[in-house]
């Protein structure tokens, strides 16, 4: 049966911007035996919900493991090192146990039978996993089969007989599968092919990126043929590797103290992040950053265990927890960053004392004002960051390379404009034209930053140079939603509490204990 779409998914995809072109991830369509089997991707177990009675969160420390062979590529050992004189565990489900102070392993092609059959249509790439996921639950809340995915950029997955509005910029995919990649224990008396998901357990931790890990350990397959290396680790000493290396580990009291409540929330609502592939959280900026959580300061250990299992709720459940370094004097409502609802506690607010929220009012919309926001700073909190104020040159040539992503025939820019704005004086919408007479690029939102990386923020006015190129003049350091780690610093600083902080950035929120 052919499922059509409501116009309400059709409205929403206007709202993104999504790049012209295929992936280089898509490889070549084989032809498709109709009785091999079928699906959208390698099928692996969804993890198990992260509740009061399972605390225990997956959290992926490498991925796509073994990928390169998938393009007829060598892929480099996964090497696993002892923290300490007691040998590391291997086990896997055949049998088979290995016992070492340093274990390699190696990947391998293998055939797979029967062969199988990949077929879908991708929506995307997407910026974000917020993007991403708002179409995916659109998708959902009509009843059609829809996941999130990240191979290399954040996709939507849908089965190929859903039949989607044309004006949806869809992809369709099709793979037959008749390999399989296989890890193999490297020993000096030869190689083991190993099955299933593999169970590493290091009773003196496992050394691995300059870091200290207990787990236990576990070596599962992706939805994309790849490896994952996961640890299990329980969700309060997860935040002992999360909120230095998010906050700083010097920061005040109740500063780490709010830190931990937000890393705290963020894991518990986005635990289904890595739904397809198998675990909940990655370790890297596509979630919140975790490293070895055996480095934590006293600090930053009393300021989770003050608020042990405390969260932010909204009607019950645990709020959309975004943060950032610093918010250049003024907050900006979550729709201003992704293409997704507006929430009550996450809205347009000037972040200062009563002296700076005096001299501007919101909505920012015109460029005189945002000029006079940017050209200040006294009153605002949090604006002793280095980067509450900064400015960047952009070279004609430096923009048509970091535009090749996007589409790798455009010419080279000659103008950047502004062509849309939040409440907040964020750019929401940015048009580049080139030289070649081709379709302007518009990039929206989210993907102003990721295209442009060389830009901290979207809160900036352009200006154009005599002798070529822009000049991008703006404030604050990432998507300006939620807390400010500079503002509560400052705030902490000024003798505030974790609530009041907490309050100050999500008004209208529950400060409560986890259900």
């Amino acid at each position: 049966m052919i499922t059509t779409l409501f116009p309400r998914v059709s409205i929403l995809l206007g709202l993104l911007f999504l790049p012209y072109g295929t992936p280089a991830f898509y490889r070549a369509n084989a032809l498709l035996n109709s009785n091999e089997k079928q699906s959208t991707h390698y099928e692996v177990s969804y993890p198990e919900p992260v509740s009061l009675s399972n605390s225990f969160l997956l959290v992926a420390l490498e991925q796509y493991l073994g990928r390169d062979i998938l393009n007829n590529l060598q892929s480099p050992d996964f090497k696993l090192i002892s923290g300490g004189r007691r040998p590391l565990i291997l086990k896997d489900p055949s049998g088979l146990v290995h016992k070492s102070a340093e274990i390699t392993i190696g990947w391998k092609k293998e055939p797979l039978q029967p062969t199988r059959n990949h077929e879908r249509q991708v929506i995307g790439p997407f910026a974000s996993f917020e993007s991403a996921n708002r179409i995916s639950t659109v998708l959902r809340d009509q009843g059609i089969e829809a996941v999130v995915a990240h191979p290399l950029d954040w996709e939507v997955w849908l089965p190929n007989e859903i039949q989607l509005p044309k004006e949806i910029n869809v992809i369709q995919f099709q793979e037959k599968v008749s390999t399989q990649i296989k890890p193999v224990l490297k020993l000096n008396n030869g190689n083991f092919l190993l099955a299933g998901s593999i169970e590493i357990n290091a009773p003196d931790g496992l050394r691995l990126n300059g870091g200290l890990y207990k787990g236990p350990f576990i070596l599962q397959p992706d939805a994309y043929g790849s490896w994952t290396f996961i640890e299990k680790v329980l969700l309060e000493k997860y935040l002992l590797g999360v909120v230095p290396h998010e906050i700083g580990p010097n920061a005040p009291a109740s500063a780490l103290a709010s830190q931990a409540v937000l890393a705290r929330t963020w894991a518990l609502a986005n635990a289904n992040r890595f739904e397809v592939d198998g675990y909940h959280l990655c370790s890297n900026t596509q979630c919140q950053v975790y490293k070895d959580p055996e480095k934590a300061s006293i600090e930053v250990s009393k300021a989770i265990d003050k608020t042990a299992g405390k969260i932010l709720t909204w009607k019950g459940k645990p709020i959309s927890a975004v943060y950032h370094a610093t918010n250049g004097g003024v907050m900006a409502e979550v729709s201003e960053a992704w293409a997704i609802e507006s929430v009550p506690y996450l809205q347009t607010n000037l972040d200062g004392s009563k002296r700076w929220t005096r001299q501007f009012s919101i909505p920012l919309s015109d460029r005189s004002e945002i000029q006079k926001l940017l050209s200040q700073r006294d009153g605002a909190y949090g604006n002793n960051h280095y980067l509450f104020r900064w400015k960047r040159k952009v070279s004609s040539e430096e923009l048509q390379k970091a535009l090749l992503s996007v589409r790798s025939d455009f010419g080279l820019p000659k103008s950047v404009s502004v062509i849309q704005r939040g409440p907040s004086g964020r750019v929401v919408a940015l048009k580049i034209v080139g030289n070649r007479n081709q379709t302007p690029i518009v990039l929206k939102r989210d993907s102003i930053r990721r295209i442009l990386t060389i830009l901290p923020s979207t809160l900036f006015v352009i200006n154009e140079l005599k002798e070529g190129g822009w000049q991008f003049s703006g404030g604050g350091f990432g998507h300006g939603a939620g807390l400010s780690q500079a503002g509560a610093i400052d705030l902490a600083l000024r003798g505030w509490t974790t609530q009041q902080i907490l309050k100050h950035y999500y008004p209208g929120t529950t400060y409560e204990s986890l259900r």
